[in-house]
């Protein structure tokens, strides 16, 4: 516990440093950034990354083994009850997309890795099922049992995200699949997804090493020229830990005309729904967050009176 904390002091550390803030960084700007560092906080970064390294490398091993183990194993506990692990839990046959081993691609790029004219989208009124009536129901389901049998639902109208298709066909996006791409990576499935997660960890210490060896810190932050636009398409495609995180806009003097986003977790879901399938329905939460979506898995509802002093409280589970 006390490795994964200061793993994440330092991460979080270096990003202050170099941002302004971790979360909601201050110090980048359109066409650079506001500051430099100086020399002194760039020493100080770079020790710290080295100072990771030596822990994620410790940690990636750890982790791999206790992956490792529970691949191996014949069976889960789910409700008091022995649930069968298949070798094959989360395989699918969708492509994988990646645009850069760590960091990503632009349409500025001499050899863009990503191509807007591939991509499509697709309403989830087209894609998912319409209206089902529930016709299982599991009372020993952690937490409150499953949903009541003769529930209704409809996947058409609950989905609250588009369906991204890159030539045609939904994609895998996220560690595996960069792994897949630049690293001939060939493991499938759901522990796949958790091994290359882990597989991950020193490279990003050594990408930030390598980031700081280059980085003048008397050099300038802001580009020479800006162009304000002539209309035409321009993106970004930003490799985040969870995929590839595109942003697509044109703009026209100075002034944005359109803009559209395409995170991670809308590439991954409808790849998700088709790993779902063969899975045990008690084990299927064990699929889902192997791509660690972008969404609430638990929330936690409270009333509070006028004193605010809690008086009902509920967790909601999906």
């Amino acid at each position: 516990m006390a490795r994964i904390v200061r793993i994440r002091e330092i991460a979080q550390t270096i990003a202050a440093i170099a941002g302004g803030e971790a979360i909601h960084p201050s110090n980048p700007r359109i066409g650079g950034m506001y500051h430099n560092v100086s020399p002194r906080a760039k020493q100080k970064m770079a020790d710290l990354a080295k100072e990771c390294l030596v822990l994620v490398h410790e940690q990636m091993e750890f982790m791999l083994d206790v992956i490792r183990n529970m691949q191996n194993r014949e069976f889960v506990e789910v409700g008091g009850k022995q649930i069968p692990l298949p070798k094959k839990l989360g395989y699918h046959n969708q492509g994988v997309m990646a645009t850069a081993p760590m960091y990503g691609s632009s349409s500025l790029d001499d050899n863009p890795t990503w191509d807007f004219t591939r991509w499509k989208e697709t309403r989830p009124w087209d894609w998912y099922m319409g209206e089902v009536t529930i016709d299982l129901e599991d009372p020993s389901y952690p937490i409150g049992g499953t949903t009541k049998v003769g529930t209704k639902a409809n996947p058409q109208m609950e989905s609250c995200t588009g369906v991204p298709t890159y030539d045609g066909q939904p994609v895998e996006v996220g560690p595996r699949a960069r792994l897949a791409t630049f690293k001939n990576f060939d493991e499938k499935g759901t522990f796949a997804q958790h091994i290359a997660r882990q597989m991950e960890y020193p490279d990003c210490c050594y990408t930030i090493l390598n980031c700081l060896d280059n980085l003048n810190t008397s050099g300038k932050v802001l580009a020479d020229h800006i162009p304000q636009g002539d209309g035409s398409m321009g993106w970004a495609a930003n490799e985040a830990p969870r995929g590839s995180n595109i942003h697509l806009a044109r703009v026209k003097d100075g002034k944005v005309r359109w803009y559209d986003m395409l995170v991670p977790t809308t590439w991954n879901f409808p790849t998700c729904s088709r790993a779902l399938t063969g899975a045990p329905w008690q084990i299927a939460e064990m699929v889902v967050r192997a791509y660690d979506p972008c969404v609430s898995c638990a929330t936690h509802m409270i009333v509070v009176n006028e004193k605010e002093k809690i008086v009902a409280q509920k967790l909601m589970q999906w």
